[in-house]
């Protein structure tokens, strides 16, 4: 089966519609429109996220539990105020079952289904500070390889020009399209595809992110990642466990830093 760039309408929901944000080229308004032809990933002006109206209900003030979230992420250490505004925007318990609502904005993986999890959001916060740490600074065009439920991509589309998003399981692409409707983020392309071979079509990216821990990066990963582009991924180690990394693709090559270490779930070929 073919990858497809599907699209969704604009913006995060909120009271009152907000204009688009400015950015080349329009937005993908079929999931079959064809993907456009691969631009070098200059950096953008940061695009305004959207405001979204305090959602009251499963017990909770939505708005009230994210920003205590955000105030423990910056006491963890992340500084990074666009990664902390976006991680403020995104309602995490849209995107966990109704049973776990009460616990969408605690510092804790939570099952998503199929085996799989939604991240901590300090981990999340954690690697999309890193990608920002990058040379280019606001993202350009990102591949994210995993999308799981769709929360990731949803913070991403706050600090990233154009998100690009894998993902194997045909179950969760289904869950993510449906969490990610209602919000209808212009700039979130969803892919059901090998995440291993990345998604050539939208290349060069400006970023890559991966969600899965994988033995050794896939080339195709670092072939897809533009020169002064960085790579932030779980990695297994020579020990077995993972530890998190960093590629930065420059002129003069490749460089690697290995950070601390983390549990992912394992990155594997092929459709399920």
């Amino acid at each position: 089966m073919s990858a497809r760039r599907p699209g969704f309408p604009a913006r995060l929901d909120s009271a009152a519609p907000a204009a688009p944000p400015a950015r080349a080229g329009k937005a993908a308004t079929a999931a079959s429109a064809s993907v456009p032809p691969a631009r070098s990933p200059v950096a953008q002006p940061a695009r305004t996220p959207a405001t979204l109206e305090p959602v009251r209900g499963l017990g909770l003030d939505s708005a009230a539990v994210r920003a205590r979230m955000v105030q423990r992420l910056a006491a963890q250490g992340i500084r990074d105020e666009a990664v902390l505004a976006a991680m403020a925007q995104v309602e995490r318990h849209r995107f966990v079952d109704t049973g776990l609502a009460a616990q969408a904005y605690e510092d804790t993986s939570l099952p998503i289904g199929f085996a799989q999890t939604i991240s901590k959001p300090s981990v999340v916060a954690r690697m999309l500070a890193l990608l920002r740490e990058g040379e280019i600074r606001p993202l350009g065009r990102v591949l994210e390889i995993g999308t799981g439920c769709g929360y990731q991509a949803a913070v991403l589309s706050q600090i990233a020009r154009e998100v690009y998003s894998v993902e194997r399981i045909r179950g969760l692409y289904e869950r993510a399209q449906a969490n990610l409707r209602p919000l209808r983020l212009a700039n979130v392309h969803l892919i059901l595809g090998d995440g291993m071979l990345g998604f050539a079509q939208g290349a060069p990216y400006s970023a890559i992110i991966s969600a899965a821990g994988a033995g050794a990066l896939p080339q195709a990963w670092i072939e897809q990642l533009a020169v002064g582009g960085r790579l932030v991924a779980p990695e297994v180690t020579a020990q077995g466990t993972q530890a998190l990394v960093v590629i930065d693709k420059r002129p003069q090559g490749l460089v690697r830093t290995v950070l601390e270490a983390v549990h992912f779930v394992p990155l594997k070929s092929g459709l399920a």
